[in-house]
């Protein structure tokens, strides 16, 4: 490989992630990872950082298989078949089981949790959002390259109270009763829960039941409208259906509708999702005006 790796070996701790089944050579080109000079791909915070950025950067939110009525596979060779090799992005189970599988093949130890999403206000949400959580020397930090425009854009440390500040964005962790803890991320209003989970591991097949209901259950807000989202570190942007949203780090905030014609030309030079001729054709008859 072109990169070093660690002396924990290919599989991490766990091997739940089939992490050595991996072409980590072919991710680390799509994500436009490149190791510091003379440095090895070794399992320690600054590795962490690094793929966590890079990803986040290449690899943008979206549920076009969904909308288009398509399974939604989590096995790996599909994630890398999609994500690496077609240069499509994916919504949180794809991502963050992709994901799973990178740190697990360079020696971290890594496990899945299951959240409840706060963003959507007040409402008692089901626990939909999958995310990961890392464990080095003794430390848990939250790393989450899956939750779209509003997440963080690097690992947050997992303890109450932490605060940190990524490129003009602010995140933190709180800790609730039962040991919850809620990632929360500051606005010019104040603070905002993002969302919340228990310190229960999840595993693969507890991601692959939230992707089910997800990507088939008629509740689903992913079923029957396209979603893409990318957290930039000066902009974020959301496309949920033909309305596209902005915000900025002084909180300002754009929305305007997209026509038919703008609505993939906005998915490929924005959100840098590749869509061959039928994707194209299929998306604009998903469009509220039609195509």
């Amino acid at each position: 490989m072109g990169l070093r790796q660690g002396a924990r070996g290919l599989r991490g701790e766990s091997g739940l992630w089939s992490g050595d089944e991996l072409d980590l050579d072919a991710y680390l080109a799509r994500i436009g990872y490149v190791a510091e000079r003379g440095r090895e791909l070794v399992p320690d915070a600054r590795t962490l950082a690094g793929l966590h950025r890079a990803h986040i950067r290449a690899v943008p939110f979206e549920n076009l298989d969904v909308a288009l009525g398509r399974r939604v596979p989590l096995d790996l060779k599909s994630l890398q078949d999609k994500i690496v090799g077609r240069r499509r992005g994916g919504y949180c189970y794809e991502q963050n089981s992709l994901f799973a599988a990178v740190l697990e093949r360079i020696g971290f130890t890594v496990s899945g949790r299951g959240a409840r999403n706060r963003s959507r206000g007040g409402a008692l949400t089901p626990v939909t959002h999958a995310l990961l959580v890392v464990t080095l020397g003794g430390e848990q930090w939250l790393a989450d390259v899956g939750f779209g425009w509003q997440g963080p854009l690097e690992p947050v440390p997992l303890r109450d109270g932490a605060c940190v500040e990524q490129g003009g964005w602010t995140f933190g962790i709180g800790v609730e009763a039962e040991g919850i803890h809620v990632l929360r991320s500051l606005r010019p209003q104040g603070w905002t829960d993002l969302y919340a989970f228990a310190p229960q591991t999840l595993y693969p097949g507890d991601f692959a039941v939230m992707n089910h209901y997800s990507s088939s259950h008629p509740d689903s807000r992913f079923l029957g409208q396209v979603v893409a989202q990318r957290p930039g570190a000066d902009v974020r942007r959301a496309l949920v259906r033909e309305t596209l949203s902005m915000v900025r780090t002084d909180g300002t905030t754009e929305e305007r509708t997209l026509l038919v014609d703008e609505l993939i030309a906005m998915l490929e030079s924005e959100f840098g999702i590749e869509l061959d001729e039928g994707e194209r054709a299929a998306l604009e008859r998903m469009h509220p005006a039609g195509a």
